[in-house]
Protein backbone atom coordinates (compact mmCIF):
# COMPACT_ATOMS: atom_id res chain seq x y z
CA UNK A 1 0.00 0.00 0.00
CA UNK A 2 1.16 3.77 -0.75
CA UNK A 3 1.36 6.20 1.75
CA UNK A 4 -1.00 8.23 -0.26
CA UNK A 5 -4.08 5.69 -0.01
CA UNK A 6 -2.74 5.03 3.64
CA UNK A 7 -3.02 8.66 4.89
CA UNK A 8 -6.74 8.89 3.04
CA UNK A 9 -7.85 5.40 4.26
CA UNK A 10 -7.22 6.58 7.99
CA UNK A 11 -8.97 10.11 7.26
CA UNK A 12 -6.21 12.13 7.24
CA UNK A 13 -5.73 14.82 4.43
CA UNK A 14 -3.05 13.46 1.91
CA UNK A 15 -2.75 15.80 0.01
CA UNK A 16 0.72 15.96 -1.72
CA UNK A 17 2.06 13.49 -0.61
CA UNK A 18 4.08 10.91 -2.28
CA UNK A 19 2.80 7.11 -3.70
CA UNK A 20 6.03 5.75 -1.89
CA UNK A 21 5.10 2.01 -1.08
CA UNK A 22 4.27 1.66 2.88
CA UNK A 23 5.86 -1.69 4.52
CA UNK A 24 4.60 -1.80 8.37
CA UNK A 25 2.52 0.62 10.31
CA UNK A 26 3.95 0.71 13.93
CA UNK A 27 5.03 2.26 17.36
CA UNK A 28 7.65 -0.14 18.27
CA UNK A 29 10.84 2.14 17.52
CA UNK A 30 12.92 -1.44 17.50
CA UNK A 31 10.48 -3.34 14.39
CA UNK A 32 11.19 -0.08 12.05
CA UNK A 33 12.77 -0.52 8.84
CA UNK A 34 13.01 0.84 5.49
CA UNK A 35 9.52 1.75 4.29
CA UNK A 36 7.75 1.92 8.07
CA UNK A 37 5.35 4.25 9.27
CA UNK A 38 5.96 4.70 12.96
CA UNK A 39 4.07 6.29 15.13
CA UNK A 40 5.31 8.18 18.73
CA UNK A 41 3.06 6.98 21.69
CA UNK A 42 3.65 7.67 25.15
CA UNK A 43 3.25 4.70 27.32
CA UNK A 44 3.83 4.12 31.05
CA UNK A 45 7.56 4.09 30.99
CA UNK A 46 8.35 5.28 27.52
CA UNK A 47 7.32 7.91 25.26
CA UNK A 48 7.58 7.09 21.34
CA UNK A 49 8.68 10.73 20.61
CA UNK A 50 11.68 10.27 22.34
CA UNK A 51 12.48 7.32 19.57
CA UNK A 52 11.48 9.56 16.47
CA UNK A 53 15.03 10.20 15.30
CA UNK A 54 15.82 6.49 15.71
CA UNK A 55 13.02 5.75 13.72
CA UNK A 56 14.30 7.96 10.91
CA UNK A 57 17.39 6.64 11.04
CA UNK A 58 16.03 3.02 10.33
CA UNK A 59 14.22 4.11 7.17
CA UNK A 60 11.07 5.19 8.95
CA UNK A 61 9.32 7.43 5.98
CA UNK A 62 6.47 9.18 8.33
CA UNK A 63 6.45 10.07 11.79
CA UNK A 64 2.98 10.26 13.58
CA UNK A 65 3.33 12.02 16.39
CA UNK A 66 1.66 14.54 18.74
CA UNK A 67 4.46 17.47 18.96
CA UNK A 68 7.40 18.23 16.64
CA UNK A 69 10.03 15.79 16.78
CA UNK A 70 12.19 17.36 14.41
CA UNK A 71 11.60 14.64 11.57
CA UNK A 72 11.74 15.61 7.75
CA UNK A 73 8.64 14.01 7.39
CA UNK A 74 5.98 14.49 10.43
CA UNK A 75 2.23 14.11 10.56
CA UNK A 76 0.99 15.93 13.89
CA UNK A 77 -2.27 14.43 14.91
CA UNK A 78 -4.04 15.38 18.57
CA UNK A 79 -4.51 11.81 19.30
CA UNK A 80 -1.36 9.23 18.57
CA UNK A 81 -2.73 6.24 19.76
CA UNK A 82 -6.13 6.72 18.42
CA UNK A 83 -4.31 7.13 14.64
CA UNK A 84 -1.50 3.87 15.07
CA UNK A 85 -5.79 2.34 15.16
CA UNK A 86 -6.89 4.14 12.12
CA UNK A 87 -3.94 3.60 10.41
CA UNK A 88 -3.47 0.07 11.17
CA UNK A 89 -6.93 -0.39 9.91
CA UNK A 90 -5.92 1.28 6.66
CA UNK A 91 -3.28 -0.44 6.03
CA UNK A 92 -5.28 -3.78 6.05
CA UNK A 93 -7.81 -2.26 3.73
CA UNK A 94 -10.39 -1.34 6.88
CA UNK A 95 -11.37 -4.97 6.97
CA UNK A 96 -13.13 -4.90 10.19
CA UNK A 97 -16.26 -2.30 7.76
CA UNK A 98 -16.39 -6.07 5.78
CA UNK A 99 -17.32 -7.61 8.86
CA UNK A 100 -20.62 -8.02 11.54
CA UNK A 101 -18.88 -7.18 14.13
CA UNK A 102 -20.13 -8.06 18.02
CA UNK A 103 -18.64 -6.51 21.04
CA UNK A 104 -18.75 -7.84 24.50
CA UNK A 105 -17.17 -5.78 27.82
CA UNK A 106 -17.62 -6.54 31.16
CA UNK A 107 -15.80 -7.61 34.14
CA UNK A 108 -16.11 -11.35 34.10
CA UNK A 109 -18.13 -13.36 31.65
CA UNK A 110 -16.67 -12.02 28.13
CA UNK A 111 -14.74 -15.02 26.91
CA UNK A 112 -17.58 -17.71 27.96
CA UNK A 113 -20.26 -14.81 25.86
CA UNK A 114 -18.06 -14.95 23.14
CA UNK A 115 -17.56 -18.72 22.45
CA UNK A 116 -21.16 -19.39 23.00
CA UNK A 117 -21.88 -16.90 20.50
CA UNK A 118 -19.39 -17.64 18.25
CA UNK A 119 -20.41 -21.37 18.97
CA UNK A 120 -24.67 -20.38 18.28
CA UNK A 121 -23.54 -18.78 14.52
CA UNK A 122 -21.35 -21.66 13.04
CA UNK A 123 -24.37 -23.74 14.37
CA UNK A 124 -26.89 -22.28 12.29
CA UNK A 125 -23.98 -21.87 9.26
CA UNK A 126 -22.66 -18.37 10.27
CA UNK A 127 -18.70 -18.62 9.93
CA UNK A 128 -17.43 -16.48 12.30
CA UNK A 129 -14.25 -15.19 13.73
CA UNK A 130 -13.16 -14.89 17.27
CA UNK A 131 -10.90 -12.61 19.46
CA UNK A 132 -10.40 -12.89 23.10
CA UNK A 133 -8.56 -13.65 25.85
CA UNK A 134 -8.38 -17.67 25.35
CA UNK A 135 -7.20 -17.59 21.89
CA UNK A 136 -8.06 -15.93 18.69
CA UNK A 137 -9.99 -18.16 16.00
CA UNK A 138 -10.09 -17.36 11.80
CA UNK A 139 -11.74 -20.19 9.99
CA UNK A 140 -9.39 -23.57 10.94
CA UNK A 141 -6.87 -21.72 12.28
CA UNK A 142 -6.23 -20.92 16.10
CA UNK A 143 -3.60 -18.40 17.26
CA UNK A 144 -2.16 -17.75 20.73
CA UNK A 145 -3.76 -14.65 22.56
CA UNK A 146 -1.51 -12.23 24.30
CA UNK A 147 -3.81 -9.64 25.13
CA UNK A 148 -7.66 -10.11 25.77
CA UNK A 149 -8.22 -7.41 22.82
CA UNK A 150 -4.65 -7.45 20.72
CA UNK A 151 -2.91 -4.08 19.50
CA UNK A 152 -4.42 -2.87 16.41
CA UNK A 153 -1.80 -4.01 13.80
CA UNK A 154 -2.65 -7.56 14.79
CA UNK A 155 -5.93 -6.78 15.53
CA UNK A 156 -6.49 -5.79 11.84
CA UNK A 157 -4.41 -8.14 9.89
CA UNK A 158 -6.86 -10.85 12.16
CA UNK A 159 -9.72 -8.89 10.62
CA UNK A 160 -8.25 -9.18 7.19
CA UNK A 161 -7.69 -12.62 7.48
CA UNK A 162 -11.07 -13.55 8.33
CA UNK A 163 -12.50 -11.47 5.44
CA UNK A 164 -10.21 -13.58 3.23
CA UNK A 165 -11.51 -16.96 5.18
CA UNK A 166 -15.20 -15.96 4.19
CA UNK A 167 -15.89 -14.81 7.81
CA UNK A 168 -19.42 -13.02 8.30
CA UNK A 169 -18.96 -12.66 11.53
CA UNK A 170 -16.78 -11.13 14.22
CA UNK A 171 -17.27 -11.66 17.59
CA UNK A 172 -14.49 -9.70 19.86
CA UNK A 173 -13.89 -9.13 23.91
CA UNK A 174 -13.23 -6.22 24.31
CA UNK A 175 -11.32 -4.98 27.57
CA UNK A 176 -11.59 -1.33 29.15
CA UNK A 177 -7.37 -0.96 28.55
CA UNK A 178 -8.15 -1.36 24.67
CA UNK A 179 -11.31 1.17 25.02
CA UNK A 180 -8.92 3.26 26.85
CA UNK A 181 -5.81 2.91 25.04
CA UNK A 182 -7.85 3.51 21.46
CA UNK A 183 -6.75 0.37 20.39
CA UNK A 184 -10.77 -0.12 18.64
CA UNK A 185 -10.37 3.28 17.58
CA UNK A 186 -12.34 3.56 14.45
CA UNK A 187 -13.99 0.36 14.51
CA UNK A 188 -18.40 0.27 14.58
CA UNK A 189 -20.35 -2.60 16.57
CA UNK A 190 -23.34 -3.73 15.29
CA UNK A 191 -24.18 -4.91 18.67
CA UNK A 192 -22.25 -4.17 21.97
CA UNK A 193 -22.82 -6.32 25.16
CA UNK A 194 -22.47 -5.70 28.61
CA UNK A 195 -21.86 -8.27 31.32
CA UNK A 196 -21.11 -6.89 34.62
CA UNK A 197 -19.45 -4.46 36.45
CA UNK A 198 -16.91 -5.42 39.39
CA UNK A 199 -13.90 -4.25 41.18
CA UNK A 200 -11.11 -5.10 38.44
CA UNK A 201 -7.90 -3.43 36.77
CA UNK A 202 -8.04 -0.33 39.18
CA UNK A 203 -4.06 -0.63 39.08
CA UNK A 204 -4.56 0.88 35.60
CA UNK A 205 -7.66 2.93 35.91
CA UNK A 206 -7.16 4.34 39.13
CA UNK A 207 -10.52 4.82 39.84
CA UNK A 208 -13.90 3.00 39.65
CA UNK A 209 -15.09 5.87 37.68
CA UNK A 210 -12.57 5.66 35.10
CA UNK A 211 -12.79 2.16 34.91
CA UNK A 212 -16.94 2.64 34.17
CA UNK A 213 -15.84 5.38 31.38
CA UNK A 214 -13.53 3.09 29.67
CA UNK A 215 -15.88 0.62 29.15
CA UNK A 216 -18.65 3.19 28.27
CA UNK A 217 -16.81 4.14 24.97
CA UNK A 218 -17.84 0.75 23.55
CA UNK A 219 -21.54 2.17 23.27
CA UNK A 220 -20.61 5.03 21.42
CA UNK A 221 -19.79 3.06 18.96
CA UNK A 222 -22.06 0.59 17.83
CA UNK A 223 -25.90 0.31 16.82
CA UNK A 224 -27.60 -2.13 19.58
CA UNK A 225 -26.52 -2.34 23.18
CA UNK A 226 -27.62 -5.73 24.92
CA UNK A 227 -27.10 -4.84 28.94
CA UNK A 228 -27.16 -6.45 32.03
CA UNK A 229 -30.00 -5.66 33.74
CA UNK A 230 -29.48 -6.68 36.81
CA UNK A 231 -25.89 -4.92 37.00
CA UNK A 232 -26.33 -1.52 38.79
CA UNK A 233 -23.75 0.07 36.09
CA UNK A 234 -25.71 -1.01 33.46
CA UNK A 235 -27.20 2.60 32.98
CA UNK A 236 -23.85 4.45 33.05
CA UNK A 237 -22.93 2.30 30.26
CA UNK A 238 -25.30 3.47 27.57
CA UNK A 239 -26.23 7.38 29.43
CA UNK A 240 -25.67 9.88 26.86
CA UNK A 241 -25.35 6.92 23.72
CA UNK A 242 -27.41 6.92 20.78
CA UNK A 243 -27.69 3.33 20.91
CA UNK A 244 -31.03 0.65 20.58
CA UNK A 245 -30.74 -0.71 24.21
CA UNK A 246 -31.87 -4.30 25.10
CA UNK A 247 -31.87 -5.10 28.79
CA UNK A 248 -31.80 -8.71 29.76
CA UNK A 249 -31.95 -10.15 33.46
CA UNK A 250 -32.91 -13.15 35.80
CA UNK A 251 -34.66 -10.80 38.15
CA UNK A 252 -36.78 -8.09 36.42
CA UNK A 253 -39.67 -9.13 34.99
CA UNK A 254 -39.43 -5.33 33.49
CA UNK A 255 -36.43 -6.15 31.05
CA UNK A 256 -36.86 -6.70 27.17
CA UNK A 257 -35.37 -10.20 27.79
CA UNK A 258 -36.34 -12.34 31.42
CA UNK A 259 -35.08 -15.83 32.32
CA UNK A 260 -37.60 -17.50 34.29
CA UNK A 261 -38.06 -21.18 36.01
CA UNK A 262 -33.89 -21.51 36.34
CA UNK A 263 -32.99 -25.20 37.32
CA UNK A 264 -29.16 -25.84 38.79
CA UNK A 265 -27.83 -29.36 38.29
CA UNK A 266 -24.39 -30.53 38.16
CA UNK A 267 -24.24 -31.28 34.69
CA UNK A 268 -25.45 -27.86 33.72
CA UNK A 269 -28.41 -25.23 33.81
CA UNK A 270 -31.63 -24.76 32.20
CA UNK A 271 -34.17 -21.66 32.18
CA UNK A 272 -37.16 -20.22 30.24
CA UNK A 273 -36.02 -17.26 27.97
CA UNK A 274 -38.91 -15.24 27.90
CA UNK A 275 -38.38 -12.10 25.37
CA UNK A 276 -41.11 -9.51 23.64
CA UNK A 277 -43.48 -11.99 21.70
CA UNK A 278 -41.03 -14.82 22.49
CA UNK A 279 -40.06 -18.09 25.35
CA UNK A 280 -38.10 -20.78 24.30
CA UNK A 281 -36.09 -23.13 26.89
CA UNK A 282 -32.28 -22.83 27.22
CA UNK A 283 -30.63 -25.94 28.33
CA UNK A 284 -26.67 -25.68 28.82
CA UNK A 285 -24.19 -28.04 29.68
CA UNK A 286 -22.01 -25.85 31.39
CA UNK A 287 -23.42 -25.34 35.08
CA UNK A 288 -23.54 -22.19 37.54
CA UNK A 289 -25.58 -19.02 37.79
CA UNK A 290 -23.38 -17.25 36.04
CA UNK A 291 -23.84 -19.54 33.02
CA UNK A 292 -27.54 -18.14 33.30
CA UNK A 293 -26.23 -14.27 32.61
CA UNK A 294 -23.47 -15.43 29.65
CA UNK A 295 -26.19 -17.58 27.81
CA UNK A 296 -28.87 -15.12 28.10
CA UNK A 297 -26.35 -12.08 26.81
CA UNK A 298 -25.36 -14.33 23.39
CA UNK A 299 -29.15 -15.80 22.76
CA UNK A 300 -30.12 -11.82 23.13
CA UNK A 301 -26.73 -10.68 20.83
CA UNK A 302 -28.20 -13.07 18.41
CA UNK A 303 -31.82 -12.39 18.79
CA UNK A 304 -30.53 -8.83 17.72
CA UNK A 305 -28.51 -9.53 14.71
CA UNK A 306 -31.59 -11.67 12.91
CA UNK A 307 -31.56 -14.93 14.10
CA UNK A 308 -34.16 -17.44 14.40
CA UNK A 309 -35.54 -16.99 18.41
CA UNK A 310 -35.80 -21.08 18.37
CA UNK A 311 -32.61 -21.96 16.48
CA UNK A 312 -30.76 -20.28 18.75
CA UNK A 313 -32.34 -22.23 21.55
CA UNK A 314 -31.24 -25.45 20.18
CA UNK A 315 -27.97 -24.63 19.10
CA UNK A 316 -26.96 -23.26 22.94
CA UNK A 317 -28.15 -26.62 23.98
CA UNK A 318 -25.03 -28.07 21.57
CA UNK A 319 -22.52 -25.40 23.10
CA UNK A 320 -18.92 -27.15 24.96
CA UNK A 321 -17.32 -25.36 27.64
CA UNK A 322 -14.85 -22.76 27.32
CA UNK A 323 -11.43 -23.82 28.32
CA UNK A 324 -10.25 -22.65 32.17
CA UNK A 325 -14.05 -21.86 32.81
CA UNK A 326 -16.09 -24.08 35.51
CA UNK A 327 -13.51 -27.19 33.36
CA UNK A 328 -13.68 -30.51 35.04
CA UNK A 329 -10.30 -31.95 34.80
CA UNK A 330 -10.51 -35.88 34.36
CA UNK A 331 -9.20 -37.23 37.66
CA UNK A 332 -10.62 -40.78 38.28
CA UNK A 333 -11.24 -40.30 41.70
CA UNK A 334 -14.09 -40.27 43.98
CA UNK A 335 -13.72 -36.49 44.17
CA UNK A 336 -14.07 -33.10 41.64
CA UNK A 337 -10.91 -30.78 40.35
CA UNK A 338 -12.42 -27.98 38.59
CA UNK A 339 -10.35 -25.01 36.92
CA UNK A 340 -11.64 -21.60 36.74
CA UNK A 341 -9.87 -18.11 35.69
CA UNK A 342 -11.85 -16.50 38.41
CA UNK A 343 -9.31 -14.24 39.46
CA UNK A 344 -11.11 -10.73 40.75
CA UNK A 345 -13.83 -11.03 44.08
CA UNK A 346 -16.59 -11.08 41.66
CA UNK A 347 -15.56 -13.95 39.88
CA UNK A 348 -14.29 -15.85 42.97
CA UNK A 349 -17.87 -15.17 44.97
CA UNK A 350 -19.63 -16.28 41.35
CA UNK A 351 -17.82 -19.20 40.98
CA UNK A 352 -18.13 -20.71 44.66
CA UNK A 353 -21.90 -19.81 44.75
CA UNK A 354 -22.30 -21.85 41.67
CA UNK A 355 -20.55 -24.75 43.35
CA UNK A 356 -22.03 -24.50 46.25
CA UNK A 357 -25.86 -25.44 44.68
CA UNK A 358 -23.82 -28.82 42.92
CA UNK A 359 -21.29 -29.77 45.83
CA UNK A 360 -22.23 -32.96 47.71
CA UNK A 361 -19.24 -32.65 49.91
CA UNK A 362 -16.99 -30.10 50.77
CA UNK A 363 -15.24 -27.47 48.33
CA UNK A 364 -11.71 -26.93 48.63
CA UNK A 365 -10.29 -23.82 47.70
CA UNK A 366 -7.01 -22.93 46.04
CA UNK A 367 -6.24 -19.55 44.81
CA UNK A 368 -3.66 -16.37 44.90
CA UNK A 369 -3.72 -12.99 43.91
CA UNK A 370 -1.45 -11.54 40.82
CA UNK A 371 1.40 -9.57 41.34
CA UNK A 372 1.83 -5.97 40.01
CA UNK A 373 -1.77 -5.42 40.35
CA UNK A 374 -4.52 -4.30 42.11
CA UNK A 375 -3.74 -4.89 46.00
CA UNK A 376 -7.03 -3.54 47.40
CA UNK A 377 -9.14 -6.80 46.18
CA UNK A 378 -6.39 -9.35 47.57
CA UNK A 379 -7.99 -9.61 51.66
CA UNK A 380 -11.28 -9.06 49.69
CA UNK A 381 -10.75 -12.49 47.81
CA UNK A 382 -9.22 -13.86 51.05
CA UNK A 383 -12.61 -13.12 53.02
CA UNK A 384 -15.05 -14.38 50.57
CA UNK A 385 -13.12 -17.51 50.00
CA UNK A 386 -12.95 -18.12 53.94
CA UNK A 387 -16.76 -17.35 53.54
CA UNK A 388 -17.81 -19.88 51.09
CA UNK A 389 -15.11 -22.89 51.43
CA UNK A 390 -15.06 -25.73 53.67
CA UNK A 391 -11.16 -25.46 53.34
CA UNK A 392 -8.92 -22.51 51.62
CA UNK A 393 -5.35 -23.11 50.40
CA UNK A 394 -3.77 -19.76 49.68
CA UNK A 395 -0.89 -19.53 46.98
CA UNK A 396 0.61 -18.05 44.49
CA UNK A 397 -0.94 -17.06 41.10
CA UNK A 398 1.58 -14.68 38.32
CA UNK A 399 3.56 -13.14 41.56
CA UNK A 400 5.61 -11.21 38.94
CA UNK A 401 7.95 -8.48 40.14
CA UNK A 402 6.63 -8.70 43.80
CA UNK A 403 7.24 -11.08 46.86
CA UNK A 404 5.06 -13.48 46.87
CA UNK A 405 5.26 -14.64 49.90
CA UNK A 406 3.69 -11.21 50.88
CA UNK A 407 1.21 -11.57 48.21
CA UNK A 408 -0.13 -14.71 50.02
CA UNK A 409 -0.14 -12.51 53.59
CA UNK A 410 -2.71 -9.97 51.85
CA UNK A 411 -4.41 -12.52 50.77
CA UNK A 412 -4.80 -14.06 54.30
CA UNK A 413 -5.69 -10.83 55.96
CA UNK A 414 -9.08 -11.41 54.63
CA UNK A 415 -9.24 -14.48 56.06
CA UNK A 416 -7.68 -13.73 59.67
CA UNK A 417 -11.56 -14.71 61.24
CA UNK A 418 -12.49 -18.03 58.98
CA UNK A 419 -14.38 -20.57 61.00
CA UNK A 420 -12.53 -23.19 58.62
CA UNK A 421 -9.49 -24.25 57.71
CA UNK A 422 -7.20 -21.68 55.90
CA UNK A 423 -3.36 -23.02 54.77
CA UNK A 424 -0.54 -20.74 53.23
CA UNK A 425 1.24 -22.96 50.58
CA UNK A 426 3.31 -20.23 48.56
CA UNK A 427 4.30 -22.74 45.96
CA UNK A 428 1.36 -23.59 44.16
CA UNK A 429 2.29 -27.36 42.96
CA UNK A 430 2.80 -27.96 46.62
CA UNK A 431 -0.16 -26.44 47.12
CA UNK A 432 -2.40 -28.49 44.89
CA UNK A 433 -0.86 -31.81 45.98
CA UNK A 434 -1.86 -30.64 49.78
CA UNK A 435 -5.48 -30.02 47.90
CA UNK A 436 -5.31 -33.41 46.40
CA UNK A 437 -4.30 -35.43 49.43
CA UNK A 438 -7.00 -33.30 51.63
CA UNK A 439 -9.86 -34.62 49.45
CA UNK A 440 -12.32 -36.94 50.34
CA UNK A 441 -15.33 -38.31 48.65
CA UNK A 442 -17.59 -36.19 46.98
CA UNK A 443 -15.18 -33.12 47.99
CA UNK A 444 -14.74 -30.61 44.89
CA UNK A 445 -11.28 -29.02 44.53
CA UNK A 446 -11.34 -25.41 43.14
CA UNK A 447 -8.26 -24.29 41.30
CA UNK A 448 -9.03 -20.88 40.82
CA UNK A 449 -7.22 -17.66 38.86
CA UNK A 450 -5.20 -19.73 36.45
CA UNK A 451 -8.19 -20.51 34.22
CA UNK A 452 -7.18 -21.14 30.49
CA UNK A 453 -3.53 -19.95 31.36
CA UNK A 454 -0.82 -22.45 30.55
CA UNK A 455 1.98 -19.81 32.48
CA UNK A 456 3.03 -18.75 35.80
CA UNK A 457 4.61 -15.28 35.39
CA UNK A 458 7.60 -15.46 38.22
CA UNK A 459 9.67 -12.19 38.16
CA UNK A 460 9.38 -11.17 34.51
CA UNK A 461 9.98 -14.91 33.31
CA UNK A 462 7.12 -16.56 32.09
CA UNK A 463 7.00 -19.98 33.12
CA UNK A 464 5.43 -23.11 31.68
CA UNK A 465 2.72 -24.01 33.91
CA UNK A 466 -0.53 -26.47 33.01
CA UNK A 467 -2.95 -26.99 35.98
CA UNK A 468 -3.99 -30.10 34.13
CA UNK A 469 -0.42 -31.51 34.17
CA UNK A 470 -0.13 -30.81 37.45
CA UNK A 471 -2.62 -32.57 38.64
CA UNK A 472 -2.26 -35.40 36.12
CA UNK A 473 1.41 -35.63 37.15
CA UNK A 474 0.97 -35.54 40.84
CA UNK A 475 -1.93 -38.42 40.65
CA UNK A 476 0.54 -40.36 38.92
CA UNK A 477 2.99 -39.99 41.26
CA UNK A 478 0.16 -41.08 43.88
Amino acid sequence: MNLYTLLKGAGYDAAGITDAEVSLVTEDSRKVTAGSVFVCVKGARFDGHDAAADAVANGAMLIVAERDTGAPNQLIVNDSREAFSLLSASFFGNPSRKLRLVGITGTNGKTTTCFLLKSVFENLGHKTGLVGTVKNIVGDKEYPANLTTPDPFELNSLFAQMVDAGCEFCVMEVSSQALAQQRVAGLHYEVAAFTNLTQDHLDYHGTFENYIAAKHKLFENCDKAVVNADDEAYKAMVDGTDCEVVTCSARRDSADYSAKNIEHKPGGVSYILVGIGKLERIKMRIPGGFTVYNSMTAAVCAVQLGLSFSDIARALSEAAGVPGRIEVVPTDTDYTVIIDYAHSPDGLENILASLRKIARGRIITVFGCGGDRDRTKRPKMGKIAADMSDFVIITSDNPRTENPDAIVEEVALGAKDARIPVVKIVDRTQAIEFALNEAEENDIILLAGKGHETYQIIGTEKKHYDEREVVRNLLGNK
